[in-house]
């Protein structure tokens, strides 16, 4: 039987590089780790031998002699950093067309998600920080703004600590700098978990549910093979990601709040069941003042899928503010509300519809 998560990525792909992206691999130390990426398509790696493109034809066993172009403009580069329940299309779809046509973007798959893998046993967020700080080296990005959701937020926040010459912003949604011993155990106990793993590496259909359900504002209803589907294929090496939870907890007399020199957006679902909204205050309060919160309400901790329009407005308002552009023109729909009104409700009321009929839907060329 046709799985139809599986079958879907085709046309997830087809719609990302319609977008301007294409996926490459990057080998990172010359010892077995590489990291899997879509990158710009006219952007031309400063070291060809150790990036190598995935195309349609070469998963074909076929060959394709295309014209060297000369290398295209400079644009602010945006780095996407998904979570812990999926790669990192998957998780930025609503977002990917839309950043493309003003900057260029870049979406890895960290270790253990997509294509991604390395022979180090080393498991923390640090070291995924690293990974992904050498790959851009090699991918020829000097300078970024990170993107982070979730666990991917844990991880920027480590690369902006190791790497302020790379990181130039950061913008984080639901996530914390550190997960201290102390909110683990009350974030824990507040959903009603045992451990992380039961919540984020669900086994079953049911495990499944529960996660979407926390994770959400609104509940939102799918086939039970969809959900079957779901797990086989977005939760392999599930070792190694349950290693990946474990490296996650630092103690609580360990873990400080760096001094970062970067803009910091804290972009955070009102409604977030994981990571809650005084959670954010309090970090916005450490991080000082160059750290601004805004949140968006009737949202969970999915808050860029299930608000992707405001998700999307306050992020370009963000970045064009911290790279120093004219502002991209967000309120160029005011004008119209009734356009605006109905993609608004195109994506509230809409959504679950979208998503049962593609199993996940990719939106691209809507600029709100």
């Amino acid at each position: 039987m046709v799985n139809l998560v599986e079958a879907q990525k085709p046309l997830l792909h087809f719609l990302i590089r319609l977008a301007g992206l294409r996926q490459h691999t990057v080998d990172v130390d010359g010892a077995g780790t590489e990291l899997t990426f879509w990158v710009p398509k006219d952007k031309v790696p400063k070291d060809k031998s150790t990036v190598r493109e995935i195309t349609p034809e070469a998963a074909a066993g076929k060959t394709t002699d295309k014209a060297v172009k000369a290398p295209a403009a400079e644009r602010p580069a945006v780095v996407l950093v998904h979570g812990f329940a999926a790669e990192g299309i998957v998780t930025w779809q609503f977002q990917a067309g839309v950043l493309a046509k003003h900057y260029d973007v870049y979406i890895p798959d960290l270790l253990y998600f997509g294509g991604s893998t390395s022979p180090s046993a080393d498991r923390s967020p640090g070291f995924q920080a690293e990974c992904l700080a050498a790959a851009l080296g090699k991918l020829g990005v000097e300078r970024c703004t990170v993107v982070g959701f979730s666990y991917g937020g844990m991880v920027a926040f480590k690369m902006a600590e190791a790497r302020p010459d790379l990181v130039r912003s950061l913008v984080v949604s639901g996530s914390v700098v550190a997960m201290t011993d102390s909110i683990s155990e009350a974030t824990l106990e507040r959903i009603g978990v045992k451990s992380s793993a039961e919540l984020l590496l669900p086994d079953s259909v049911k495990g499944l549910k529960a996660l979407l359900s926390i994770a959400t504002h609104r509940n939102l209803w799918f086939p039970e093979r969809l959900h079957r589907d779901y797990l086989q294929v977005m939760f392999t090496n599930r070792k190694e990601r349950a290693e990946l939870l474990e490296g996650l907890v630092v103690s609580n007399k360990d873990a400080t709040v760096p001094v970062l020199p970067q803009k910091i957006l804290l972009l955070w679902g009102e409604n977030d069941n994981i990571f809650n909204i005084e959670l954010a205050k309090t970090m916005k309060e450490q991080l000082g003042e160059k750290t601004m919160l805004q949140s968006i309400d009737k949202a969970g901790h999915l808050v860029h899928l299930e608000r992707p329009c405001v998700y999307n407005r306050l992020l370009k308002e963000f970045l064009a503010c911290v790279n120093a552009e004219a502002p991209i023109r967000s309120d160029k729909l005011q004008d119209r509300p009734m356009i605006r009104e109905w993609l608004q409700y195109l994506f509230r009321k809409e959504l679950e519809s979208h998503l049962l009929q593609f199993g996940c839907l990719a939106v691209y060329k809507i600029d709100v």
